[in-house]
């Protein structure tokens, strides 16, 4: 029989150590990336930020480039820690001993290609979770691939990225005026 002193002992019990990863090419980072993995910090002991090598995709930044203005973007935030990968996520996943992947969804546009996803990783590696997380209202309409374009187009991008990203795509496209 459990009794209340039992119920409270459990819920006094120390957390579990949790470590997260949250993939992504993140070409460019935005402020809703950096807003769900803000959040994320607080939910678990670490999180890992996993900028993908991606060999399927065009990446407008290198990897190096992808990597250096996720640490710049991130420093400072407490638990995160930003590294690059190749290669199959499940595969990373195990050699940071890592419990979940972590994804943001904008939308339920996203779902099924998410679903997907976690499914085969699932499949891959049992030992995984996927977890779900909801942008703040405010970068539900946000994507990479939409700063992108608008930067291209000379659209003003400034309150949809950190400084450094805003630099960088200045540079990067030799674009005068954001």
């Amino acid at each position: 029989m459990i009794t209340p002193s039992d119920t409270l002992d459990r819920a006094c019990s120390p957390p579990m150590k949790v470590t997260a990863i949250y993939p992504g090419t993140f070409d460019p980072i935005t402020n809703g990336h950096s807003d769900l993995i803000e959040r994320a910090s607080q939910l678990f002991n670490r999180v890992v930020v996993a900028v993908a090598g991606s060999s399927s995709k065009q990446p407008t930044f290198s990897f190096e480039e992808r990597v250096a203005l996720a640490n710049e973007v991130l420093a400072g935030v407490p638990g995160v820690e930003i590294r690059g990968f190749r290669g199959l996520l499940v595969d990373y996943v195990q050699t940071c001993n890592a419990q979940i992947i972590l994804r943001g969804l904008r939308a339920v546009s996203d779902f099924e290609y998410e679903f997907q996803l976690a499914g085969m990783n699932r499949r891959l590696y049992p030992g995984v979770e996927t977890l779900f997380m909801m942008p703040a209202e405010r970068y539900t309409y946000l994507s990479a691939s939409l700063v992108r374009e608008i930067a291209a187009l000379g659209g003003d991008v400034s309150e949809f990225v950190h400084a450094r990203v805003l630099a960088a795509l200045r540079e990067h496209r030799n674009i005068k005026t954001l």
